[in-house]
């Protein structure tokens, strides 16, 4: 089921947690409605290995973090100021401690801690890229009813769309149907 649900396509985790809310200006979905969405999510996007029980009580600021993220990202793409106080949530969450990484004998990596732990690394993951000059590189998908937001490591800074696979084809089919009438 994760794999069917959560994309990573944004080239920074961040901008993948953002895009955790689908079609924000049309068919707003939201794939993190319950805690254990959000315990899926960390666990995909290899934050965790699993999360502690008791963590239901983090959804709420999770989803705080992910709007406050989403809106540092649109400012950076249309060169405006940050919001000081998404800046503010950003800083504070950012100042805990981040999920343990060790490597066990038989050479997996395991990776623990708390919700309050991944989201540390998510806002950390934010303030590397919206601090850097790599901020003028994040662009929102140019497929109308998409609104996720990406990083375009592409050598002309040319790249349209959040993932070619998805989006791509699709706005490249579409374009075609209605240039040839079907």
């Amino acid at each position: 089921m994760i794999g069917e649900v959560f994309t990573f396509v944004s080239g920074n985790l961040a901008l993948d947690y953002a895009g955790t809310v689908e079609a924000r200006t049309t068919e707003y979905r939201d794939r993190l409605v319950t805690a254990a969405d959000l315990a899926d999510w960390l666990v995909a996007a290899g934050l965790l290995d699993a999360v502690p029980a008791g963590d239901a009580e983090a959804l709420r600021p999770a989803v705080e973090l992910r709007e406050a993220i989403y809106r540092l990202g649109v400012g950076a793409l249309h060169g405006e100021p940050f919001d000081p106080a998404d800046s503010a949530l950003l800083n504070e969450v950012a100042r805990g401690c981040p999920p343990r990484v060790e490597l066990v004998a038989d050479g997996v990596v395991r990776r623990t801690g708390t919700v309050d732990a991944a989201l540390a690394a998510i806002a950390r993951s934010a303030i590397e890229l919206l601090g850097s000059p790599d901020r003028s590189r994040v662009k929102q998908c140019g497929r109308d009813t998409c609104t996720r937001l990406y990083v375009d490591t592409s050598r002309g800074g040319s790249r349209r769309w959040c993932d070619m696979a998805g989006c791509g084809n699709r706005a490249k089919s579409a374009a075609f149907r209605q240039r040839h009438g079907a």
